[in-house]
């Protein structure tokens, strides 16, 4: 990693600042400057934790951060050690540990053994840009905190990352939602990873989640969630990616169409094709469009490939939907406040029934999709293949990639259309 100082900027200082904000500093800003503050922040850190207290973050301080980020420390039992005087020790909650460590009996800890200690706060950030790195640090860290938590790859992307999904649940009905298939529409993962996190804890704590019961809902549903089917692109957009040969493949691709800013208007793969016009629902259709519309090759945006499903990104999805019994999906994009739910002619049984549900509980318009978008996505070719109900949800309002400041009214705009994706079917 590049070493992170005083006068960098971008989202790698706020992953800084957002570890220093959980050690202890909460007047900390994370606001991806970093200044004298951070600085100061960073160089008490590295004293109180062996390192040379320098104020610059490299390898070392970084690994030092880790578990900060992730959520969880790993400790090694001491002669006297229980997890009541753990909890005490890391300031956190005992049913946290005991409750990540489900094989260790607690009245018989053994010297030498390793033990997780999930801290106290809350995993998935808010305000924080999003990343490949950031997206795996958290599904490690849930699937620490609890369990039960099932997850693994559907594939890889362009530049070799796995795509990650996770399984809350072990019943019959198979439902799934999926984020971040434009890279710029990325405040969609924290979306998808808020409401694991608070499934999750309402499953181990055995209560009601929006009005359900938590145990229900895991014994009845098995919720899959692919929260970055996009990770190259992402971190394009995101600063994380801004040099090498990917980064400068990009770069050349978006300086042949100078009237989309680079990178925040960058939707597509690493290599200038649309994730979400690679599927064989219209594609032909779709390919006319948008060669009209003057994206015949890679482009930052409706490249619509040399064939469907010629992506590494959208071929895994494909494969994955096909491999599971998906009576539902929810595909999440931005902006608009809008609800999409038909695909050309196909209308599944209680589709519209259920999308207007949606549309009740979020304050989203349901509407048609307009027709020079209307081919080529998941949704559609969901819909034509299973005859079952798929939607298309796009967030907020304004121009992406959306600011952070939007995820609170997001989310709670959202629960409901998240949590009836299951209680609907």
């Amino acid at each position: 990693m590049d070493l992170i100082r005083y006068g960098s900027r971008g989202t790698n200082v706020q992953y800084v600042q957002l570890a220093l904000y959980r050690y202890g500093n909460s007047n900390l800003a994370i606001d991806g400057i970093f200044g004298a503050q951070t600085q100061e922040a960073v160089r008490t850190f590295q004293s109180q934790n062996g390192l040379s207290p320098d104020g610059v973050v490299g390898p070392k301080t970084m690994e030092k951060f880790m578990p900060l980020l992730r959520g969880y420390a790993v400790h090694t039992v001491r002669s006297g050690d229980t997890f009541y005087t753990l909890s005490q020790d890391y300031q956190t909650d005992l049913g946290g540990i005991l409750r990540a460590n489900p094989t260790k009996d607690p009245d018989h800890l053994q010297i030498g053994d390793k033990v997780f200690i999930p801290y106290a706060f809350p995993l998935v950030p808010h305000n924080v840009n999003y990343s490949y790195f950031l997206t795996a640090c958290i599904i490690e860290g849930l699937s620490v905190r609890y369990p039960f938590l099932k997850t693994g790859s559907i594939g890889k992307s362009v530049m070799g990352r796995p795509l990650a999904y996770l399984c809350i649940g072990k019943g019959e009905k198979e439902i799934c939602y999926n984020a971040s298939h434009h890279a710029n529409e990325w405040l969609t993962t924290p979306v998808l990873l808020t409401f694991a996190e608070e499934y999750l804890e309402a499953c181990a704590l055995n209560e009601e989640f929006g009005g359900k019961s938590a145990k229900t809902l895991f014994s009845e549903y098995s919720l899959y969630l692919v929260p970055l089917v996009n990770p190259d692109g992402v971190d394009l957009v995101t600063g994380i990616l801004n040099a090498g040969g990917y980064y400068n493949y990009a770069k050349h691709i978006s300086e042949q169409y100078s009237n989309i800013p680079f990178p925040s208007g960058w939707k597509a793969n690493i290599e200038g094709v649309d994730l979400n016009l690679q599927y064989p629902a219209g594609w032909e259709e779709a390919k006319r469009i948008k060669e009209e519309q003057g994206f015949y090759k890679p482009a930052p945006r409706d490249f619509v490939g040399k064939a469907p499903l010629t992506t590494p990104e959208s071929i895994a999805m494909y494969k994955f939907t096909q491999a599971k019994n998906f009576r539902l999906t929810l595909s999440y994009h931005s902006q608009g406040e809008l609800i999409y739910w038909k695909y050309a002619d196909y209308e599944p049984e209680r589709s519209k029934e259920i999308a207007d549900y949606f549309g009740e509980v979020s304050g989203y318009t349901v509407a048609l999709t307009p027709y020079n978008s209307s081919f080529a996505g998941y949704k559609d070719w969901f819909i034509q293949n299973y005859n079952r109900p798929g939607y298309t949800i796009e967030i907020g309002t304004g121009q992406s990639p959306l600011p952070l400041a939007q995820f609170p009214e997001i989310y709670k705009k959202n629960f409901g259309i998240l949590l009836g994706g299951m209680t609907q079917m």
